[in-house]
């Protein structure tokens, strides 16, 4: 009797069968055939040029086809060659921190720099600036990466861990050496008395301002150094005046040897970012805007360029008081004073040249407080001076970025105060008047004794890490306000 093949065994016939034969088929192909099914595609060399440079008001890269931030692609074991350049002149670098790849620092001074790696991972991978801000403000794209990931190659991070790292770059800067003061510093305290004159009454006009921004090496305390960023070398920068009504044109210039970009937003300015939208200036050039001073009062000034709270830190902030119909009235003398506070590598007093920390910033954490851009500015380098019997008024703003401010002469009380820089209506006999970060105040006291009198933020603590000044009074005292002793 035959019997009938079940059919399993059927199937296992047909796969044993197969067995030789596809071995048998693979040996009788082409030598060259067979070596192009085991290899692997040739790897090839990558070549990008890559310029920075702004456009519509961001930083970007831009390939040699103009095309912004462009997607660049690779295959796996590709070597990737990146040329880059500083299109507009100021620093900047390229990581791509999952590929362990980290240009040199570049601008127009050191020329282009080459960065050459092997791609032995597939993904997507954002390349970027780690200059602070650069990246918030537009520079970063993509680099697709094709193909199987090398075996060799580690896991890449976790998606949090990335980001992590990421969010780091943008407020911690690479460390650098520490070094002595420098020798070239100097000072960069603006005179508190160079106030522009009053304007009163008059029709209104056209006023035309040009301001540069400078990064040179100032003296921040006796000892210490520090690279400031300013408005015309000085801190703070100059204090603009104008008139409701008036027209102004503001003409920025950024120094040719500037490492970075700067701007200016002006609180005075209704539109365009206060102004800063307009005037991102790359090194070497300008850029100008046109405002209408549509409300009185006294407004900070600052760059606007990120991280703007670095950019404000280094000295770049300022004021510009807008006078309302009829102008202010009369006093016998104007003083111009600012306080900022200032993160460092360093502890306060270290006789080093002191290295801007971005992590103490983003914690709020200063190392100094200063009144016009360093320590001693207001009682060293320049005082506040007065006869008894005059007026004093003093425009006081804080540029911050961070800290308010509680303004405080010790042994005076403040006859008149306009709070948060408005004309319209004033306090009367302020001890002692809050001043945001941004914001500003004006004051007014009558002298009427002799003696030293000291500036002071009432947060007292500051004055040990300079937030100190002196107003200075002479002439006789008037009988009856103050005397050492017991009742006469």
């Amino acid at each position: 009797m035959k019997t009938t093949p079940s059919l399993r065994a059927i199937a296992a016939a047909v796969c044993v069968l197969a067995m030789p034969l596809s071995v048998q088929a693979q040996a009788s192909l082409p030598a060259s055939a067979a070596a192009t099914a085991a290899k692997p595609a040739t790897a090839a060399l990558k070549r990008y040029e890559l310029q920075t440079n702004i456009v519509d008001g961001k930083m970007v890269f831009i390939d040699a086809k103009g095309q912004v931030n462009p997607v660049l692609a690779a295959k796996v074991g590709d070597t990737v060659e990146l040329v880059l350049k500083s299109g507009e002149g100021a620093e900047h670098d390229l990581l791509i921190p999952e590929l362990n790849v980290a240009s040199a620092k570049f601008s127009a001074n050191s020329g282009s720099t080459t960065v050459r790696f092997k791609v032995t991972r597939a993904g997507t991978f954002t390349y970027y600036c780690s200059i602070p801000g650069h990246r918030q403000i537009g520079m970063e794209g993509k680099l697709e990466v094709s193909g199987t990931s090398l075996a060799e190659t580690a896991a890449p991070k976790a998606a949090s861990e990335s980001s992590q790292a990421a969010a780091l770059a943008l407020y911690t800067p690479a460390p650098s050496p520490m070094r002595g003061p420098d020798p070239s510093a100097v000072n960069v305290a603006a005179n508190p008395a160079s106030v522009p004159t009053a304007i009163g009454a008059r029709a209104p006009q056209t006023l035309k301002y040009r301001m540069e921004t400078v990064e040179l090496p100032g003296k921040l305390d006796d000892g210490t150094s520090f690279t400031y960023w300013t408005f015309n070398r000085q801190v703070p920068g100059p204090m603009l005046r104008a008139k409701v009504g008036d027209t102004v044109e503001l003409t920025l210039f950024n120094a040719k040897d500037s490492k970075m970009i700067h701007s200016i937003d002006l609180h005075a300015v209704t539109g365009g970012h206060g102004g800063g939208q307009h005037t991102q200036v790359a090194p070497g050039q300008e850029k100008t805007v046109t405002f209408k001073a549509l409300n009185p009062g006294l407004f900070v000034y600052h760059c606007a360029t990120p991280l703007v709270p670095q950019h404000i830190a280094a000295g770049m902030y300022g004021m510009i008081l807008v006078e309302p119909e009829g102008g202010l009235s009369k006093v016998d003398r104007e003083y111009y004073v600012m306080q900022g506070e200032m993160y460092t590598g360093r502890p306060h007093g270290a006789p080093v040249h002191q290295e801007a920390n971005l992590e103490k910033m983003a914690n709020e954490l200063p190392d100094y407080y200063v009144f016009n851009g360093e320590v001693g500015a207001l009682s060293k380098t320049h005082k506040l001076q007065a006869k008894v019997g005059e007026t004093v008024r003093i425009y006081f703003g804080v540029g911050g970025p961070n800290k308010i401010s509680s303004f405080h002469i010790i042994g005076e009380i403040f006859d008149k105060v306009y709070s948060e820089g408005s004309i319209s209506s004033p306090k009367h006999d302020v001890q002692t008047t809050l001043v945001a970060p941004g914001g500003a105040t004006i004051v007014e006291l009558k002298v009427q004794h002799p003696g030293s009198y000291l500036l002071v933020d009432h947060a007292l603590s500051r004055a040990g890490k300079g937030a100190v000044g002196v107003l200075e009074v002479t002439g006789e005292p008037v009988p009856g306000v103050y005397h050492a002793g017991a009742h006469q």
